[in-house]
């Protein structure tokens, strides 16, 4: 069941801007205004079981419409409302299970529940196999002509428009139920990667300058990654990587079968390659994926401009890549605890209006938000929502400028579902994943802006610049790097050759020392660094990184509008934000003024991230 809500929300883990916390305390310890109200979605989780037990039972009369499509359009019409109530109702469910296991991943009932519903998607999407192709076989002719004779099948046209687009992939009825069937087994490699990850690795300890053992699991090795002390960094960079790759050949077989999957599907669906097979869904053409990994290997210069400022600014011989994550300009600030930081969160956000910051504010008073770390609850960083409740967040908050910011990317999201979701009726509300990250890093952006408009003091400003020099890095540079990770292995997947942690670690060293510089002395990337693959949650989502970069570029050209008080500009956001998935994704973004399909939005990416590298190259000249 890969609707948009379920990759958006739970992957959306943050190696962007991620907030990840001290040491977990006790959930019990945590004020119940700073986690999850899931009764908003059901009262127990016997209610819960009691709803999923009545869906199950009523599935198969899905299967009663069989061969009815073409019969009139009120069959047609009947069919559809109840395939996709269905579909509702399921999702609903399986939020709420997800949700449930995220608070403690160590809890295998609550992870039960959510096999369950892994379980039930897959049922669900047996028992309608038959659709596609019953709606192929009826022509579009006939198709058009039964839209055009009953005005209510019109909401469901992108939906039959869709399934005539992709007449070419669809297979025999009896041939989409066993891929269907499939869905349970192809789901494996990410459920058990989560589990082995977040539950039962065994993270290793170290002792830092200060004195105190610090288990460096995912939640510590981001938080100490950016330690101040050089020293610590390094132990922490080195310890984790090489934890991690004492296990490569574990986590090499997981990606493996995950990368297997994804070639299983491309040739039972009679695509040429898994990256046109992910694209495809959302009709949107490999071009525009290439052409991402090509224009920003053409900006590799401008990254490593930043690296040379930043080696520069540390005062350090030689820049290694465990530096990264360091303050570049000292902190921003001191601390943002929750009730600072919706204060500069809301002020930045008023150019969009008195009802967005009203929706913002609700969500920060009604327990939307399951705010602080805890033990055993996943890592990073989401936005989550089933249609008829409001959206949920999860993050792992502790106080300082990455999680304020992390916030506002998450409230991003949430502003996105809630305002689809009150427009749109569920067919249309869910927005395309190539669209997921436009709401969030805008929010950063408008932040950003908000906290440079209002800060005088250069050392400051120089932080919060170095923090979007960081956050470009992060989110343009780094996501397309993953990106090209994940193109080179499943081209070679493709090509039947072998994907083992030896050459999954060969393959990703090589693409980090390209774009860091390596060879030519600019970042040192050292030999452990190979490992950082298995660390990295994404690629057990099919193609789901670039969209990061492609989505970064497309929100600094529409922020760049509306902070500038363009009227109309933002009038085209907020109607974007509450499109839904009304269109195909190019389509949604050109109605709210960028082209993806161009170079521009790189182009004007690149030229801002000069302009700041200029200004703080300004700011250090004035200082001296």
């Amino acid at each position: 069941m890969r609707t948009k809500h379920l990759l958006i929300g739970i992957i959306c883990l943050l190696t962007v801007t991620a907030a990840f916390a001290q040491q977990p305390r006790d959930r019990a310890s945590i004020p119940d205004k700073y986690k999850w109200n899931l009764a908003d979605l059901y009262a127990s989780d016997d209610a819960w079981r009691a709803e999923k037990e009545k869906l199950e039972a009523g599935l198969p009369a899905l299967a009663k419409y069989q061969g009815t499509l073409g019969n009139s359009p009120a069959a047609m019409l009947e069919a559809f409302d109840a395939i996709f109530t269905a579909q509702k109702e399921l999702y609903k469910l399986y939020v709420y299970a997800s949700m449930s296991a995220d608070t403690d991943t160590r809890d295998s009932a609550k992870e039960g529940m959510r096999q369950q519903m892994t379980g039930l998607s897959t049922k669900y999407s047996a028992t309608i196999a038959w659709m596609q192709p019953e709606v192929l076989a009826l022509g579009k002719d006939k198709v058009d002509g039964m839209m055009k004779a009953e005005p209510k099948l019109d909401l469901y046209r992108l939906v039959l428009d869709d399934i005539v687009r992709r007449a070419a992939h669809t297979g025999t009825p009896g041939e989409e139920k066993i891929l269907a069937d499939a869905g349970l087994a192809t789901a494996g490699a990410g459920s058990i990667r989560n589990v082995f990850a977040n539950a039962d690795f065994p993270y290793p300890t170290v002792k830092l300058a200060d004195g105190n053992d610090v288990v460096i699991d995912a939640a510590a090795f981001t938080n100490h990654r950016a330690s101040a002390n050089r020293a610590d960094r390094e132990k922490v960079f080195s310890t984790f990587f090489g934890a991690l790759g004492k296990y490569k050949g574990t986590y090499g077989a997981m990606l493996n079968a995950k990368v297997q999957n994804d070639v299983f599907y491309m040739r039972a669906q009679k695509y040429d390659s898994t990256l046109e097979q992910s694209l495809d869904s959302f009709n949107i053409p490999t071009a525009v994926y290439h052409a991402l990994l090509d224009g920003v290997n053409a900006n590799t210069a401008t990254l490593q401009r930043y690296l040379a400022l930043r080696k520069k600014m540390m005062g350090v011989d030689e820049l290694h890549y465990y530096d990264l994550y360091a303050p570049l300009a000292g902190e921003v600030g001191t601390k943002y605890p929750i009730d600072a930081a919706r204060k500069n969160i809301t002020a930045s956000l008023e150019p969009l209006g008195d009802d967005y910051v009203g929706v913002i504010n609700e969500s920060l008073d009604n327990r939307w938000i399951d705010l602080y770390p805890s033990a055993g609850k996943r890592s990073g960083a989401y936005s989550e929502s089933a249609y008829d409740t409001h959206p949920y967040m999860l993050l792992n908050y502790n106080d300082n400028w990455e999680d304020m910011t992390t916030l506002t990317h998450e409230l991003g999201h949430t502003m996105q579902s809630y305002y689809s979701n009150k427009a749109q009726p569920y067919v249309k509300a869910n927005y395309p994943i190539f669209v997921a990250e436009v709401a969030s890093t805008f929010n950063e952006a408008l932040l950003v802006d908000y906290m440079l408009k209002t800060t005088k003091d250069k050392a400051t400003r120089l932080a919060i610049l170095g923090n979007y020099l960081e956050g470009l890095r992060l989110t343009v540079f780094r996501q397309t790097q993953f990106a090209e990770f994940e193109l080179r292995i499943h081209e070679m997947a493709e090509k039947g050759q072998p994907l083992t942690g030896e050459t999954l670690d060969a393959t990703y060293l090589d693409i980090v020392r390209k774009y860091y510089g390596h060879d030519k002395g600019v970042c040192i990337v050292d030999d452990y660094v190979k490992s950082e693959w298995s660390y990295i949650p994404h690629f057990y989502y099919n193609y789901y990184v670039y969209q990061y970069a492609t989505s970064f570029t497309a929100s600094a050209a529409l922020s760049e509008k509306v902070m500038a008080s363009d009227k109309v500009a933002t009038k085209k956001y907020r109607d974007f934000l509450a499109a839904g998935g009304s269109k195909y994704p190019i389509d949604l973004l050109k109605d709210a003024g960028v082209d993806m399909t161009s170079a521009e939005p790189l182009t004007l990416t690149m030229k801002k991230m000069n302009r700041v590298i200029d200004e703080m190259e300004k700011i250090l000249a004035e200082k001296k």
